[in-house]
């Protein structure tokens, strides 16, 4: 072989072998790209079976949204003329204090002013809770102090040193009636428990106390409520 050649083989042969190797990386490169390609286009039709199910599910629950608000909307209308319904709503305003009410029952006036030149101790949110206690005790239905309705949530506390404040609003003094509370109930059961638990102890405190049998008329609740952590329980 010619010495000429010899020198030429070696770099031909590199040359070979790096265009070979080129060309395999070129020949797996495009088979790469083309499986891309396959599987980029295998999501694209997954993704829009997805959207379209989507799509379908979205519809078929506003569709849903719809019955149900229009059950709803009908389920209100009737409750508003179904005299079971209002019936209910009634009973439930009466416990809860947010509907006025009327009926059988007694009213209590107790002045704890200084009569006579007489030392009297004023009546306190304890003296009044007492009372209010005993009342329930004896079946009220329905409290009133000075027209504030006693409810789950009335607090009976001081503003100050003399204040009073039911249902945080101020109890004001009527001339001559310094507190009316009013209870409906049986009448001769409130009678007999206020006399023989609360009259006779604030009567020997030098407060005059009186209890008068009639219909009394009790005012709703006025006051708000924010319930913060308290929620319907969820049914399973």
């Amino acid at each position: 072989m010619a010495p000429w050649k010899r020198e030429l083989a070696l770099p031909v042969t590199l040359v070979a072998i790096a265009l070979g190797i080129l060309i395999s990386i070129a020949v797996q490169t495009q088979k790469n790209v083309s499986a891309a390609e396959k599987i980029n286009a295998q999501r694209m039709t997954a993704a829009k079976s997805v959207l379209t199910n989507v799509q379908a599910q979205n519809d078929q629950l506003k569709k849903t949204n719809q019955q149900l608000t229009a059950q709803l909307e009908q389920a209100r209308k009737q409750g508003r003329t179904d005299p079971a319904v209002l019936a209910e709503l009634d009973r439930a305003g009466i416990l809860d204090g947010t509907r006025k009410v009327e009926g059988p029952g007694v009213q209590i006036f107790i002045d704890d002013r200084k009569q006579d030149h007489k030392t009297v101790l004023p009546i306190t949110p304890d003296n009044l809770l007492e009372i209010i206690n005993t009342l329930r005790f004896a079946g009220a239905e329905a409290i009133s102090v000075n027209q504030q309705r006693i409810v789950a949530s009335t607090a009976i506390v001081y503003s100050g040193s003399s204040t009073i404040l039911v249902n945080q609003v101020p109890i004001t003094r009527v001339e001559g009636i310094p507190y009316e509370i009013d209870a409906i109930g049986n009448q001769d059961t409130l009678v007999d428990y206020f006399s023989n638990l609360e009259a006779d102890a604030l009567k020997k405190s030098g407060i005059n106390v009186s209890i008068v049998r009639k219909t009394v008329q009790i005012p709703s609740f006025k006051g708000s409520r924010t319930f913060r952590l308290a929620k319907p329980e969820q049914n399973d």
